[in-house]
């Protein structure tokens, strides 16, 4: 058939030895002859192989610690030359060198050993060198050479050795494509490993030539001393690499296809929830936890439950206890909580799972459950239960447009604004610890709302929550009419604190929660009508606290 020829002559070195024996069967059955190294080498052997060793190829040992094996003309001439060449045939008769039909190899586990926690000494041994080359050369020369490199198409070239017919150009093209795709991920993995580990000296920054006419530093605020120190060095390039987990029913809609990927140099994360009992996670399932997951551990070393719909908090709470700040969370939008997921940065105790037993919860998640717990939670089938060994370490967060994609840094809990010693008083008296320690938790809690965002608070829970609105208007009042309607009519919101995730713009929002009986708002300030909101909030006697910081999440 044309473009095949058979597959007569192989280069085969693999770190991962697992189903070579389908393989070895072939060659043995068709007389072919095999070329290999080391520990590769020795396994097709013991599998009744009759195989060249490299060395004996090259005319060289393998050397320095096998670090040198495959790395010689002998070897890459012979994958390289390209067969329907005229001239490569005569230099390969020339210099005495036999052309490979077939290269099957796949490479050191470098991600698996940075997972594993070993040294970076341990860590650089596993950068691959010889095996990328053999690849990436038979990937080039497809023309002329069949590359393997994922155990799934043993079967396949096997079946292409056995018959002598090998394999179609489309078909090497193919394999080719994913030959490619795979040193492309394994080098994306070295080089995010090495620029997290190798960061760029001193000794190579540029130094600034003094100039009279700059402030010399002595004036620099704290905020612009602690935004240097958080500042991300944009690569040129953005190399990431994701493996497949596995696909997902469909996605946002049914409409859609959707898969999940791993970071492959990543370890307990969410991504890897190990799933305890329920239907499969679905696409909407993750997202909604994720955020979840995000959202409680906003408030470490505080216990915090969350309660999340459609990536929004619809209850948040902190409590003594696990059970007592789910009942706190669900207690906010009880309503909202129905095919909720539920997320804990703590052990889910019994007492907790007594309750979410009674409410039709989608997924919930923790780092651990108590026994008795997880058993009374798999009672419930369809409820999804994951366990998540480490929280969120996410410091960088991707969104792609049309064409594009934007960086940016992880909203976190931690600019100079988020701490309450930064807060500038603006109205009011000063708030008595027990308020204090209420606005601190809305101001964290509302990291997790969408944009535009009103919260409203009580003893360290959620009370009214406001979301996704286009003015701030409707978000006080959507906030106001939640917190005064969702649990049983009662008035929540007098004498309540409240956040907003940026300021106002006018004072009509902030005289909305301050009617409703708030009695102290805490809010980012900015806004050129600063003074009329500051001077509104003095006449309705509501203590105000300027953050100068944002949450904005859209």
């Amino acid at each position: 058939m044309a473009n095949r020829h058979p597959l007569k002559r192989a280069l085969v070195s693999v770190f991962y030895k697992d189903h070579l024996e389908i393989l070895a069967r072939a060659f043995v059955a068709a007389g072919t002859e095999v070329v290999s190294t080391g520990s590769t080498a020795k396994k097709l052997k013991e599998l009744g192989v009759s195989v060249t060793e490299v060395s004996d190829v090259t005319g060289f040992p393998e050397s320095l610690d096998g670090r040198v094996k495959t790395l010689d003309p002998h070897i890459h001439a012979g994958i390289l030359a390209d067969m329907t060449n005229p001239d490569h045939r005569q230099q390969l008769e020339k210099l005495d060198i036999k052309p490979f039909d077939l290269v099957v190899s796949n490479l050191y586990p470098f991600a698996e050993t940075v997972r594993s926690g070993a040294k970076d000494a341990d860590v650089i041994e596993k950068i691959d060198i010889g095996g990328p080359s053999m690849v990436r050369a038979a990937a080039k020369n497809h023309k002329s050479v069949a590359i393997i490199t994922d155990p799934e198409d043993y079967e396949l070239a096997a079946e292409r050795v056995a018959s002598g017919e090998g394999f179609s150009l489309e078909e090497r093209e193919y394999l080719a494509a994913k030959a490619f795709a795979q040193t492309a991920s394994y080098d994306a993995a070295i080089s995010e490993w090495t620029s997290q580990k190798w960061s760029k000296p001193q000794s190579l920054e540029i130094a600034e030539e003094p100039d009279g006419d700059k402030n010399d530093g002595s004036e620099t605020s704290a905020a612009t001393t602690a935004a240097a120190s958080n500042t991300i060095d944009f690569a040129s390039t953005v190399t990431k690499s994701w493996t497949l987990s596995h696909t997902l029913r469909y996605g946002e809609n049914p409409h859609q296809q959707a898969a999940l990927y791993h970071d492959p140099l990543a370890t307990h994360r969410f991504a890897d929830a190990e799933q305890l009992g329920g239907k499969a996670m679905s696409y909407n399932n993750y997202v909604d936890a994720d955020a979840a997951w995000r959202t409680v551990w906003d408030f470490a070393p505080s216990i915090a439950v969350a309660v999340v719909k459609h990536s929004n908090p619809c209850g948040v709470a902190v409590g003594d206890t696990v059970a007592q700040a789910h009942r706190k969370a669900h207690q906010c939008d009880p309503v909202s909580a129905y095919g909720g997921v539920i997320a804990a940065n703590t052990t889910v105790s019994l007492e907790m799972a007594q309750t979410v037993k009674h409410i039709f919860t989608e997924v919930i998640v923790a780092p651990s459950y108590e026994p008795e717990a997880l058993e009374l939670l798999k009672t419930k089938k369809n409820l999804r239960i994951l366990r998540v060994g480490n929280p969120p370490m996410n410091k960088t967060q991707f969104r792609q447009i049309d064409g594009g994609l934007l960086v940016q840094s992880t909203d976190l809990i931690d600019s100079l604004g988020d701490s309450t010693s930064a807060w500038k008083l603006v109205s009011g008296e000063a708030a008595d610890e027990a308020t204090l320690k209420d606005l601190s938790f809305a101001w964290r809690a509302i990291r997790s709302v969408k944009s535009n965002a009103i919260l409203i608070a009580h003893d360290g829970a959620t009370v009214g929550i406001g979301m996704g609105q286009v003015n701030r208007v409707d978000s006080s009042q959507l906030a106001v009419t939640r917190a005064n309607t969702l649990d049983e009519g009662r008035n929540r919101t007098q004498g309540a604190v409240a956040a907003s995730d940026a300021f106002f713009p006018f004072a009509d929002g902030m005289e909305i929660l301050a009617n409703a009986g708030v009695k102290a708002i805490v809010q980012p300030g900015g806004s050129i009508r600063d003074g009329e909101v500051i001077e509104s909030a003095k006449k309705f006697g509501v203590t105000m606290y300027l953050t100068g910081s944002r949450h904005f999440f859209h």
